[in-house]
């Protein structure tokens, strides 16, 4: 069983009680697109484990199954899915680093050339 197992168990058990992915979104409090994830597997979309557990624990608990059962199934797959390298934490790592520097040089560059236009050093480019 792996993410998208869980995600098909969690779904179908929800259609056998005649609940939409509204009304357990309603119910729990769990945004849609979040509750929408969960039945798909999509484990890169989801926050961090602890929030995860206790969404699983409130979507069981609407939908009338045994909200420490579903989460020990969760973890049994959560277990047997391997954990992510080092070396690939280590490039995420960087890249979203990266990516922020460039966001900061990108908005400092545009922030000097706002001043200059503003102090008179540079010509308006909506002046003709």
């Amino acid at each position: 069983m792996d993410h998208v197992d869980f995600g098909k168990y969690l779904s179908q058990q929800r259609e056998l009680r005649g609940l939409s992915r509204e009304e357990v979104s309603r119910a729990t409090k769990i945004p849609p697109s979040l509750v929408a994830a969960l039945e798909a597997g999509q484990v890169e979309r989801l926050p961090a484990r602890v929030f995860v557990l206790n969404y699983i624990r409130a979507y069981a608990q609407v939908i009338g199954l045994s909200p420490e059962e579903a989460v020990l199934r969760y973890e049994e797959v959560d277990k047997a899915v391997p954990a992510p390298a080092p070396a690939q934490l280590e490039r995420e790592r960087r890249k979203r680093a990266y990516v922020s520097l460039s966001a900061l040089v990108v908005l400092v560059l545009a922030g000097v050339y706002l001043f200059l236009v503003l102090t008179g050093k540079l010509p308006s480019p909506l002046r003709r």
